[in-house]
């Protein structure tokens, strides 16, 4: 499997931590180069390549840090408790919540912001649990985007392995 279609579920909680890494990662990258765009075109404007790319670091480099936060401390409270449940996510996103708040040097929003991310991780947990869907799939193909390597762009579908020819009339 290539690194670059690594779901976060490939693998049970506590296992594959640079897969799960990588999956959260992914998310974290795409949307921070987002942001820093839309920052460096319309809010600070940035003159020259070397504080363009200092604003680009400014808001990616956090976002990577939440995103592995998340992960790592799921992943090591699931080992040490020893058990796979939602306490684990709740416990991952206040840790992402404390590298936000470092980042906006707040332990206020810290607090808010690992509030918030706990609770939505709670609520993913129980989304996989439950067997209903967080973030519904779009049922067309996506063009362009994180998840462009699941997509089949052949012009025929793959024929079915079971058929046979069909038997001459007499």
């Amino acid at each position: 499997m290539s690194i670059l279609r690594s779901k976060y579920y490939d693998h049970p909680d506590g296992e594959d931590a640079f897969g799960k890494i990588v999956a959260t990662n992914k998310y974290a990258i795409v949307t921070g180069l987002a942001w820093s765009t839309f920052d460096v075109l319309t809010l600070t404007k940035p003159q020259g390549y070397i504080p363009t790319l200092g604003r680009f670091a400014y808001n990616t480099g956090p976002l990577m840090g939440m995103a592995t936060a998340f992960t790592l401390t799921t992943l090591a409270a699931t080992n040490i408790r020893g058990k796979d449940d939602k306490i684990n996510y709740l416990i991952g996103g206040f840790a992402a919540g404390s590298i936000f708040g470092a980042w906006k040097h707040s332990h206020v929003s810290g607090l808010v912001a690992g509030l918030f991310l706990g609770i939505a991780g709670v609520i993913k947990k129980m989304s996989i649990e439950q067997g209903w869907e967080f973030f519904p799939d779009s049922p067309t193909h996506q063009y362009g985007g994180v998840n462009i390597a699941i997509n089949d762009y052949t012009l025929t579908a793959e024929r079915a392995k079971n058929w046979t020819a069909e038997k001459e009339k007499k």
